[in-house]
This record gives structure tokens, sequence and C-alpha cells, in this order.
């Protein structure tokens, strides 16, 4: 049965800092290429970062050099350490894979106070 289970959102101010976990169980986790997406009110669902099975990773412009994916193959469990928070950053972060979207999580909940 597969699960991905989100944590680590929370309230927090401009410029802060949060650091996002997401445990995966029933795939093969080490094989899979691994996202962060996010959505905000009224707004679709967007991929902000993805890191494949040997570390590579890419990020939406709007997130690049403040957001970092991680990830550990051991654990079963992706990370997505972000920096330099913006009001516009404020929404329901979800993990998933990126090659095939497996059901989705319950998300974290992520909300930056200007």
């Amino acid at each position: 049965q597969v699960q991905l289970v989100e944590s680590g959102g929370g309230l927090v101010q401009a410029g802060g800092s949060l650091r996002l976990s997401c445990k995966v169980s029933g795939i093969i986790f080490s094989l899979n290429t691994m996202g962060w997406y996010r959505q905000a009110p009224g707004k679709q669902r967007e991929l902000v970062a993805r890191i494949g099975s040997v570390g590579y990773t890419d990020y939406a412009d709007s997130v690049k050099g403040r957001f970092a994916i991680s990830r550990d193959n051991a654990k079963n469990t992706v990370y997505l350490q972000m920096n330099t928070l913006k009001p516009e950053d404020t929404a329901v972060y979800y993990c998933n894979t990126v090659d095939v979207v497996l059901t989705w999580g319950q998300g974290t909940q992520v909300t930056v106070s200007s």
C-alpha cells in the first residue's frame, strides 16, 4: 500500500525558513524521481522541485536559489529546505513521484506572513 506522509509545515514570517519531510512507503523509493508540489488557494497544483534517483535536482524558477530538495534513500524520505520564504510561497505542500503520480497524501500547510 502506497503512503506519502508529509510533515514540517507551519506559520513563518517572510524571510524565514522551514524544512519539510515526506516519508514514503509502498514503492521502491530509491528508483523513483521524487518531487515536491504545492497548491495555493484557487490555483492549480504545481511542481516546485524534483530529485532524480541519483540526485539530479531541478527547480521551478519561482523557488530557484531559495529551496533545496534532497533525499535519504535509506530512510525512504525526501526533504525540502525552504529559505527566504515569501508570502507567495503560502500553499499546501505535497510530495509525490514525478513520472507516475501516486495517490496524494494529506500535504502539509505552509503559511508565510508578511
